[in-house]
């Protein structure tokens, strides 16, 4: 077989992870193995934080829902419980927006799930 020279190639890659690396400080973005291992770690980091991203605004989301629950007289779960047996499909994201910029929705909604709720 013969002899296979990557020098376009690893100059293709090397020139990719120093563009990658511009804006680091010192030798992070001169030096190809500080560079390099910079990049990588940012590549790790942002592959995590795409999933935590997700995990955080569900969170963020549900602690709105909480809060203006509560301010209705009912709690998080019970709010969506009683939404669940209303048969109302809003997704938690709708329903963080409604808390926020229209309480009057929300409050009808807080309505429509109590109810929906079993008398207890």
């Amino acid at each position: 077989m013969p002899r296979v020279k990557s020098n376009v190639v690893r100059l293709k890659r090397k020139k990719q992870v120093m563009k990658a690396a511009k804006g680091a400080f010192g030798g992070r973005s001169k030096l190809w193995k500080a560079a390099k291992e910079t990049v990588e770690r940012g590549w790790v980091y942002a592959y995590r934080d795409r999933k935590n991203k997700k995990r955080d605004f569900r969170k963020l989301w549900i602690i709105r829902i909480n809060a203006a629950a509560r301010l209705n007289g009912m709690s998080y779960n019970t709010f969506m419980n009683g939404l669940k047996l209303a048969n109302v499909e809003v997704d938690r994201k709708i329903l963080s927006d409604l808390a926020v910029s229209d309480p009057a929705a929300f409050t009808a909604l807080a309505d429509k799930a109590r109810a929906a709720l079993p008398a207890a």
